[in-house]
């Protein structure tokens, strides 16, 4: 098996504290940044990004959604209650219809910049 090879170091290590003292007082809790990871991973499904997309352009229900995304009912009936969970879609009853839409604008502004990041 091949040796690992270290990483070349700096020569002269200078650390800017009042920087890092800065930085280390903003930084948030331990628990908060791993809420943003969380969050974070529901985006890395294709399919949840797909539904988010779908709930951004209209208010849909399951079937329209499954209908649309050429997927089961259940399948999105799944990924549904992730992205409920995780405060990124709601919902509201009509008679027997439930219908779904993205939570508040804070998951649009996360859509639009992620794809605006992406096309530039």
């Amino acid at each position: 098996m091949a040796e690992a090879k270290e990483a070349p170091r700096c020569e002269y290590l200078c650390v800017h504290q009042e920087v890092v003292d800065r930085v280390n007082r903003e930084m948030p809790e331990e628990g908060l940044l791993f809420d943003l990871a969380e969050l974070f991973k529901i985006f890395g499904d294709s399919t949840r990004v797909k539904i988010l997309f779908v709930l951004f352009e209209a208010e849909m229900c399951v079937c329209d959604i499954a209908q649309l995304l050429g997927m089961t009912q259940s399948a999105i009936s799944h990924q549904l209650q992730v992205l409920k969970k995780s405060k990124l879609v709601k919902y509201r009853r009509e008679g027997k219809t439930v219908f779904y839409t993205l939570a508040d604008s804070h998951v649009r502004t996360i859509l639009g910049q992620g794809m605006e990041h992406i096309t530039e």
